[in-house]
């Protein structure tokens, strides 16, 4: 199938609608429009001119010669051999009716297929764990709009989302400009964000709290780019395009060599995990950006919203601008192309002739409503027409990206002209019925599904072309329309309004049924069954009724408008490239060039000199020229700006440093910038230029691994940081913030900050983890439940076992499975890794982490590791045991003896939770002891220093590898290199004593 491309202007026929013309006449006319106007290449030629003589021939060979002559003589239920010769030219392949067109997004199912066929495969068979979902929370769900101004789009989304809510979905509306349908959104109860409100967006949102997005409208590209960087590539993402004018301008973008804002438009379609059209048409004309993720869910308010409104045409006579006749108008209109279809209008043309045999002198017209512009398919409907007898002018050829509203307005009656099983209702067909057009339709399920035979419209079977001549006799009398048919057409135009609602509603569930992937502790919505019945048949017309009478912005000028303001920029940051580059190339003329080289020679040369004469002087020090040389060769290799090393003194000076691990360039919004907080990026190539953020793959090369830098998550920073800390942190009090407890508004206060740095320079509470996020306040825990069920829930049920199985493994003894340390049930934990500490006790905690996460790793690694599931999720993923150790902290606190206090992130108040004289009896001390953990961790050093075990072994790539041999054998190091310098000195004294001295002259 050819892709179907729109077009802004309507073709116009040169031919007059009365000219009397011979058959020679004609076809030299038509020739001659071919060669002149046509301009195609020698096998479009070849091509063009075998369908002609295909179609005459078999005009003469399988039809009677009489045919038309029957028409003007007999009755029409004498012509009931044409269907058998029809059928068979089909048995003997000489034409089709498009079965062998297929419109469905065939990869797009299969992934959905796959995708589920290895949902049901038990991914826990390796580990012999069963799996389980906990209710905590509804799934989350963000709609993304570029206004709220009132549009079809608007009412078709309002119903979904007002469908989706009654599944159990949880949504959250963004726009970026305000506008009436504000009211409607909220009236719903649905919380509504304005992302911005001047000409540049800022977007500052934390997609990743929501389990799938929908998108609507190409005006948010800058959404979809957010979309693209780190953290949020993974959030799922469904786009929903109803608009045709980006199709429309990739043609000049082709045209114009601008393949680089084609590819950038590539690269968003390519981020969507769908792409959601409304109709079978807009994929085929969007084919140039398809990457195997289009998708249509059917349906759309906006035809019934035109009528409904009120829409005019721009002009005042459309008739007369489009030069068509002042009477009756019948349009035979399809919107696909396929090679059969020229047959299928050789049908109804056939069927129609009637009307037109015995009235030579009608004011009617055929509009035959199909192809495009640039195709030669109207000369084809010429041919057809001069050969069934037709008078000249009368069949007229009008491209389906035309002006197809226009023309449908003027129609006094619309037939379908295509016998091809669509997968849904024509779009023809819908806007025709909006406009109160009656319509004639081929029996197909797709169409039998809304339309009632005789009550909204009239079907007759494409195997009997014959009852549609029947038909068209009795719905048009002396070029008027019968009674009956103006009736069925009210009934058809108050069918269209609330048409395919079901299909669009239950679309969109199943859609996102397979898209979305819910975590463990997410509700799964209700089935699709479950759906109000006036949500499935009707659109929520109700809510917008206050606005149908107001002024209608049509949304193809405002998108128009979009993609020049986006092709301005584009040419802008172009320009602005090209200039750079050309003062680069300034920069580097061959005069500099010289002057630089001679420059470094004649340094050189001096700087020979001076080493020749160094001997020779009695000056101990260097000259200034080279002093000067040194400092300045000094601040060029440092890296570091003086703003850094102003940050750097006063994070010195202050007892505490809060450090943010982040990943991905999306991050950044949520990351302060004052002395108290410092960066520390996961990923060398996210970090943000100039602000002095730690670079972790550089100092823990594990990092560099993506796949230890996903699962591992924060607690790679905190690897990082420990890692030989005292060339870095200078700090008495170590902290970490995430930056999602930012996007949360979570985040310490100035108040607070000032509060905590109070309480950790008077030693308020001592050896304490102060921590600012609370598990009872987190949004996966709404029913706060206790420390264990929650982290169950957040791991699929199996959280307790994992930490049972890590724990033994770690300590190396067999414990009871249900032996877990106690974790009081009433009470607050710390939750998304906020939280400070002493520096001293940070670095115990690491060495505790590190012999747990080895042991962690040991046991899910190789499953993990080759297909990205684990027992910890319900489905494949790289962060599969980053939830269980973002709960331990407050294992290792709590065991481990340590004060717990609670800061209010908003107003500094400190708050103790679990008291140390109320925990007597209740910890595990003996197993957190530093002398215990120190223990274990020189046990572990000593095997990697001096065994060298060739087994995969994560522990040592996370830290420092240190026990007394270590020590020992740096001691010795450093003796012998002493003793070989204080041998080298008494070699050269002894050099000095036995060298020959000068007797002094004159003595």
């Amino acid at each position: 199938m050819g892709s179907l491309e729109t077009g802004i202007s309507v073709m116009r026929t040169a031919a007059s609608r009365n000219g009397k013309q011979s058959s020679l006449s004609r076809t030299v006319m038509v020739c001659s429009r071919f060669f002149l106007f046509k301009r195609l290449d020698y096998v479009q030629w070849i091509c063009s001119v075998l369908v002609f003589l295909v179609f005459v021939t078999f005009f003469q060979t399988f039809l009677p010669g009489s045919v038309v002559e029957k028409f003007k003589e007999d009755s029409v239920e004498d012509v009931e051999v044409i269907p058998e010769n029809f059928r068979r030219l089909k048995e003997i392949g000489g034409f089709d009716f498009g079965e062998d067109i297929r419109i469905e997004p065939t990869k797009l199912l299969e992934k959905f297929k796959r995708e589920g066929s290895e949902v049901h495969l038990s991914s826990s068979s390796s580990f012999n764990r069963s799996q389980h979902r906990f209710e905590y929370r509804k799934p989350q769900l963000a709609l993304v709009f570029p206004d709220l101004l009132v549009d079809p789009q608007q009412l078709l989304m309002v119903t979904v989302a007002a469908a989706l809510r009654e599944l159990g979905y949880a949504i959250q509306v963004y726009s970026l400009k305000d506008g009436p349908v504000l009211n409607i959104w909220q009236s719903l109860g649905v919380p509504v964000t304005i992302l911005q409100a001047g000409a540049k967006v800022e977007i500052v949102v934390d997609w990743l709290n929501y389990d799938g997005i929908l998108i609507c409208s190409l005006e948010v590209k800058d959404i979809i780019s957010s979309l693209m960087q780190e953290p949020f590539k993974s959030v799922p993402v469904i786009w929903t395009i109803h608009e045709r004018t980006l199709a429309i301008r990739s043609r000049e973008y082709a045209s114009s060599g601008q393949t680089a804002l084609m590819n950038d438009w590539k690269k968003v379609f390519n981020r969507a995990t769908v792409v959601v059209f409304q109709n079978y048409a807009l994929p085929m004309i969007y084919s140039k950006f398809d990457t195997g993720n289009y998708y249509v869910v059917p349906g759309s308010p906006a035809e019934a919203w035109k009528a409904k409104t009120g829409m005019k045409l721009d002009v005042d006579n459309p008739r007369v601008a489009m030069d068509f006749g002042p009477d009756f108008l019948i349009v035979v209109g399809n919107q696909f192309s396929y090679k059969g279809l020229w047959l299928e209008h050789a049908l109804i043309l056939q069927a129609l002739f009637p009307l037109f045999a015995n009235n030579t002198n009608s004011q009617a017209e055929i509009i035959v409503l199909s192809g495009e512009l640039t195709s030669n398919y109207g000369m084809v409907i010429e041919c057809i027409a001069f050969n069934l007898g037709y008078p000249g002018g009368v069949v007229k050829h009008v491209a389906f990206d035309g002006d197809v509203d226009g023309v449908l307005s003027m129609a006094s009656l619309v037939i379908h002209g295509s016998f091809l099983e669509e997968p849904s209702f024509p779009e023809i067909l819908t806007k025709a019925m909006s406009l109160g057009k009656p319509i004639i339709a081929p029996d197909l399920p797709s169409i039998r599904k809304h339309v009632d035979d005789r009550v909204n419209g009239y079907l007759f079977s494409k195997e009997n072309i014959t009852v549609l001549t029947q038909i068209i006799l009795q719905v048009i009398s002396n070029w008027k329309l019968s009674s009956e048919a103006l009736s069925i057409a009210l009934k058809g135009k108050e069918t269209v309004k609330n048409m395919m609602v079901l299909d669009t509603v239950e679309g969109y569930a199943l859609l996102l049924e397979d898209v979305v992937k819910l975590p463990s502790e997410t509700a799964p919505p209700k089935a699709v069954k479950n759906i109000p019945p006036i949500l499935k048949n009707e659109w929520l017309w109700n809510l917008f009724e206050a606005f149908i009478n107001s002024t209608y912005e049509d949304r193809t000028w405002r998108s128009f408008k979009f993609l020049e303001n986006i092709e301005k920029r584009w040419s802008h940051s172009q320009i602005e490239h090209s200039r750079s580059l050309t003062a680069v190339d300034d920069s580097f003329s061959y005069e500099s060039w010289q002057e630089v080289k001679n420059i470094q020679i004649m340094t050189t040369k001096r700087r020979r000199e001076e080493e020749e004469l160094k001997d020779r002087t009695d000056q101990p020090r260097g000259t200034w020229e080279y002093v000067y040389r040194t400092a300045k060769r000094i601040g060029h290799n440092k890296n570091d700006l003086h703003e850094r090393d102003e940050g750097e003194l006063q994070r010195t000076g202050q007892p505490l440093c809060i450090y943010e691990p982040y990943y991905g360039i999306g991050t950044w919004p949520f990351l302060h910038n004052n002395s108290l907080y410092h960066g520390i990026g996961l990923s060398t190539r996210g970090r943000r230029p100039g602000m002095g953020d730690i670079d972790a793959p550089s100092r823990l090369p594990l990092l560099n691994d993506p796949y230890f830098r996903d699962v591992l998550g924060e607690y790679g920073a905190f690897f990082a940081i420990a890692y030989r800390i005292d060339r870095l942190h200078k700090n008495a009090w170590i902290g970490f913030q995430s930056w999602r407890a930012t996007a949360r508004q979570a985040s310490l206060s100035k108040v607070a900050e000032s509060a905590l740095l109070n309480a950790i320079e008077t030693r308020k509470h001592g050896d304490t983890l102060y921590f600012w996020v609370r598990m009872d306040m987190d949004p996966r825990n709404n029913l706060q439940h206790d420390f264990w069920s929650f982290c169950d829930a957040i791991n699929a049920g199996n959280c307790t076992f994992a930490f049972s199985e890590a724990f033994k493994r770690m300590y190396g003894v067999e414990l009871d499975l249900n032996s877990l340390p106690p974790m009081p049930e009433d009470g607050t934990w710390s939750v998304m890794q906020s939280w400070a500490l002493p520096t001293r006790s940070f670095l115990e905690f690491v060495m505790f982490s590190r012999m747990f996460v080895d042991a962690l790793d040991a046991l899910m690694y190789d499953v993990h590791h080759q297909s990205d599931r684990c027992y910890l999720s319900l489905s494949k993923d790289k962060h599969c045991y980053s939830r269980l150790l973002e709960l331990l902290v407050n294992v290792w606190a709590y065991h481990s003896a340590r004060r717990m206090v609670y800061v209010n992130p908003e107003t500094g108040v400190m708050q103790e939770y679990y008291k140390l004289k109320n925990r007597q009896g209740k910890m595990w001390v003996k197993w957190f002891t530093f002398s215990t953990l120190k223990g274990m961790d020189e046990d572990l050093a000593e095997e990697a220093d001096s065994d060298h075990p060739k087994r995969r072994w994560l522990w040592p790539s996370t830290g420092e590898v240190v026990w007394q041999g270590v020590f020992e054998r740096e001691r010795n190091l450093r003796n012998k290199e002493k003793e070989k310098r204080k041998q080298r000195s008494k070699d050269k004294l002894a050099r000095m004593r036995k060298r020959y001295h000068q007797k002094a002259l004159g003595k």
